[in-house]
């Protein structure tokens, strides 16, 4: 009786598992390195449905996030500056199970860099 429900748990448990083997997940890995000068403040980095950031971000550093895309839009990135200046600029647009490096670097002036590998 033993081997017989050993056998039957591991007959069914094999398909079940091999549907699972297969999937994964889609991931977009996302640094923003902050090239401005000076620190900002209140970084946000919104894609489509979500979004990240930070309290603040030094100037030189670099914030990384892995995120899965789900729909379709531009990236946005807010933040504000050392004059307190609200920056407010549009990426490239992402969709849905994409996968990649977004590298985001931030210049002066509002202005900002974005490549996608």
């Amino acid at each position: 009786m033993r081997i017989y429900i050993k056998t039957l748990f591991a007959a069914t448990s094999l398909p079940f598992l091999m549907c699972f083997a297969g999937c994964r997940s889609h991931h977009v890995e996302i640094t923003v390195e902050n090239r401005t000068g000076a620190e900002i403040r209140l970084l946000e980095v919104d894609y489509p449905n979500a979004s990240f950031g930070a309290d603040s971000v030094a100037a030189g550093q670099v914030v990384h996030s892995s995120i899965q895309v789900q729909g379709s839009g531009e990236v946005k990135v807010e933040y504000t500056a050392r004059d307190r200046h609200q920056a407010q600029i549009t990426g490239p647009a992402l969709v849905e199970k994409q996968e990649g490096k977004l590298a985001i670097v931030l210049l002066p002036a509002d202005k900002a860099d974005f490549s996608f590998r």
